[in-house]
């Protein structure tokens, strides 16, 4: 069993040393780009930077459990409440824990750049796509990968 609170900590200790990963930080602007930092026997650890108005669509991470933390910027993560959107911003420091299963999806909708760090336990070897129409979740598709928030 998966603790939780050793994925929300190491996303967090991860992101409190910068020599661990500001070599690592570059921005795309066709895309998201993301960089992986460490394969743990606990979690996948992963970088990823975000322009304005970079995003996920909605997606859950298959039997994966995450967590992410912002290091820099703002970044508003989106789940769903009862059919709707509920979005929430999230800023330096703050955490996210995501569920195996859970549906979200994350974007930098500010003026400036944002970093995140990313932890998936176990790795991450699947993602699936979903679209809200009318209140209505219906899985789009999957994409079986290995990579961060497939663009």
């Amino acid at each position: 069993m998966l603790d939780l609170s050793l994925l929300v900590d190491t996303v967090s200790t991860v992101a409190g040393d910068a020599r661990l990963w500001r070599q690592h930080v570059r921005f795309d602007t066709g895309s998201r780009y993301w960089h992986r930092l460490a394969q743990l026997p606990a979690a996948d650890l992963w970088l990823l930077t975000w322009l304005p108005d970079q995003n996920t669509d909605l997606h859950d991470h298959g039997e994966a459990a995450a967590a992410f933390t912002v290091v820099s910027g703002t970044l508003e993560e989106v789940r769903l409440s009862d059919g709707k959107r509920a979005p929430r911003n999230l800023t330096r420091g703050q955490v996210s824990y995501v569920p195996p299963g859970a549906v979200h999806d994350v974007g930098n909708r500010s003026s400036g750049p944002a970093i995140s760090i990313h932890a998936y336990a176990p790795a991450l070897t699947e993602m699936n796509f979903w679209d809200l129409q009318e209140g209505v979740l219906t899985r789009s598709s999957q994409v079986l990968t290995d990579q961060p928030e497939v663009a």
